[in-house]
């Protein structure tokens, strides 16, 4: 076979589907585990992937990346060139290392899930490759930022974050648990490769490839670009299962799943590239805000290729463009002030040039977040540092267990309490999509316990924002500080 061009081998290999004698087809594909959605056997058959590789094929590109990637790390590595990065994108990196390093590696578990239940042999084929570029994400992401703890230690967190309790990780842990690890094949066809890496990651992982470029960060930018050429080839697992899905009459079916996994993205993609983009990157070289981003690449992007389906937009669409102006805003206030609670050094982002920049991209933003950056420029300046750290915890959402945030305009009923009660105990959210996704699935939700719960109810001791620190894993080298030990508040060029 080694001698046969692949035209003349791949399709036989490739679409060894058999009709099961020897065992039931429950047996082999547990509804658990699959969803098979009533959808028979044979019809799913029809699984076909526009990407096709064989194993020969994706060996040679794989360890080609590999080698250019790795290269350029032993390069860089002697040089200064990390110690010369502006402060605001080390804390992007210190951020995208610990919520997504090992967020790759728990992908390989919804990849192998598939591998083995996927419903066509061309399915479980493709997926088999998934999984491995999932182990290699995970495992390149943990060794880049290894060999730069000595300079930084918080990048230690990009193997330690989904090992501690820190809020940030929980919230990360807990979406890649809901679309992988606790997932079944069918959903997480749509919910991993369809929503989040084909809506999301994949076009996130080209834009900050050329800002890494733009900023000087050789390094990561070649590493994300090996990333994103994996990306772009599983992620099309989703297209193939949602055709399947909707010639057998489940648009419903494949709608709601697609609906709960992009709300969880969104709010996770906000906090990882909403913050980077629009207050961590430095001023010169960003090209676009956060909002233009989502409005150019994602938005546009995702609906022509969901509507190609004839998929509808999802029910709270006109609730994700209202967030859009202000939901990455107010995170990055709260992010900012409880800054010793996670694990990179938030750059406040808000010096009078950055807020120029900021109030042309977002009319009102002045209005609506600035006059509360002025108070805390203000303690800044005057040096009341008693005023610039947290006396307790903020409220915390039970579905994407992010800080609850709402803007404090009646006129548009953002004020507005969103709770479900389940045996007696309450539960409270940050928005109407996040409580409908709890309520469609209570019991896949309603024993677990955030950060605030757990210190109501005792584990955490002292019950304090010291004693929460401490119960996170932080210590006074990895906690976060001010990126830039407030030049911003007291007018230094930085």
């Amino acid at each position: 076979m080694p001698k046969l061009d692949r035209s003349e081998y791949y399709d036989l290999t490739r679409d060894m589907n058999w009709k099961l004698s020897y065992v039931t087809e429950e047996e082999a594909f547990p509804e658990t585990q699959v969803a098979k959605c009533n959808i028979p056997l044979e019809n799913w058959w029809g699984w076909d992937e526009p990407f096709k590789l064989s194993y020969r094929e994706y060996v040679y590109n794989q360890s080609d990346k590999e080698a250019s990637t790795y290269s350029i790390k032993s390069a860089i590595g002697r040089s200064k060139l990390f110690d010369d990065l502006d402060n605001g994108w080390k804390t992007t990196l210190t951020l995208h290392y610990g919520a997504v390093a090992f967020g790759e590696w728990l992908a390989s578990i919804g990849e192998a899930r598939m591998a083995r239940f996927g419903l066509a042999a061309s399915w479980r084929n493709t997926a088999t490759f998934g999984c491995l570029d999932e182990q290699r994400h995970g495992q390149i992401q943990v060794y880049f930022p290894h060999g730069l703890i000595d300079k930084h230690p918080q990048f230690d967190f990009a193997h330690k974050a989904y090992h501690t309790e820190n809020w940030a990780a929980i919230a990360s842990k807990s979406q890649f648990d809901d679309m992988v690890v606790a997932n079944d094949a069918t959903s997480t066809a749509l919910q991993m490769p369809f929503t989040f890496e084909t809506g999301f990651t994949n076009l996130q992982f080209l834009g900050m490839a050329t800002d890494a470029l733009s900023v000087g960060d050789v390094e990561f930018g070649s590493l994300i670009s090996s990333i994103q050429t994996d990306e772009s080839r599983h992620a099309q697992i989703g297209e193939p299962t949602l055709r399947i899905m909707m010639e057998n009459g489940k648009k419903e079916e494949a709608q709601k799943m697609v609906d709960l996994m992009w709300w969880r993205s969104w709010r996770l993609f906000a906090i990882l590239t909403g913050l980077s983009m629009d207050y961590y990157t430095p001023l010169e070289h960003r090209t676009m805000s956060f909002k233009e981003f989502m409005e150019e690449w994602i938005m546009k992007q995702f609906l022509d290729m969901f509507t190609d389906f004839g998929m509808k937009k999802p029910w709270y669409w006109d609730i994700f463009l209202d967030e859009l102006e202000w939901f990455h805003h107010g995170q990055q206030l709260g992010v900012w002030f409880w800054r010793n609670a996670v694990w990179w050094n938030p750059d406040a982002g808000v010096s009078p040039e950055e807020r120029e920049w900021l109030e042309e991209k977002y009319p009102g933003w002045n209005a609506n977040h600035g006059k509360k950056w002025d108070v805390i420029t203000k303690n800044a300046r005057e040096g009341k540092t008693e005023k610039l750290a947290p006396q307790t915890l903020p409220m915390i959402c039970n579905t994407c267990h992010l800080p609850i945030v709402r803007p404090s305009d009646p006129q548009k009923n953002h004020i507005h309490p969103y709770v479900s009660e389940v045996d007696g105990r309450k539960y409270s959210f940050c928005s109407e999509p996040c409580k409908w996704i709890f309520d469609t699935q209570p019991g896949r939700y309603d024993s677990f316990e955030s950060i605030v719960d757990r210190m109501v109810g005792g584990q955490i001791q002292p019950p304090t924002p010291a004693g929460a620190i401490s119960y996170m894993g932080l210590t006074q080298k990895t906690m976060g500080q001010d990126a830039d030990n407030f030049a911003w508040a007291k007018g230094i060029k930085v």
